[in-house]
């Protein structure tokens, strides 16, 4: 089993920033990729960014240029820097982790609570 826990969401004015950070815990050592999801009102889930292996990373490309995704395996973290928000960031933002064991072959995938981001003046 693996808990993912996000943090930093918040309101915030058009052209600030914030850091979303997301914590795993359980079998952490099973865990092969990891993503930030977003999800607004009346609106699919959409992929924002990713994380796979040790370092290869993926940016949307409606956020690309104004967020980085990084992760930290040796602290289980994953982070999010969103830079010059727009109200159309506007979303809860979901953190997402696949596994595989490697004795039986299983696969699994996790989902952390949300944490809600708000851009408005």
């Amino acid at each position: 089993q693996v808990q993912l826990v996000e943090s930093g969401g918040g309101l915030v004015q058009p052209g600030e920033s914030l850091r979303l950070s997301c914590a795993a815990s359980g079998s952490t050592s099973s865990i092969g990729a990891m993503g930030w999801y977003r999800q607004s009102s009346g609106k699919q889930r959409e992929l924002v960014a990713s994380t796979i292996g040790d370092s290869t990373t993926n940016i949307a490309d409606s956020v690309k240029g104004r967020f980085t995704v990084s992760r930290d395996n040796a602290k289980n973290m994953m982070y999010l820097q969103m830079n010059s928000l727009k109200p159309e960031d506007t979303a809860t933002y979901y953190c997402n982790a696949f596994t595989a064991d490697h004795i039986t072959g299983a696969h699994a995938v996790y989902w952390g609570q949300g944490t809600q981001v708000t851009v408005s003046s």
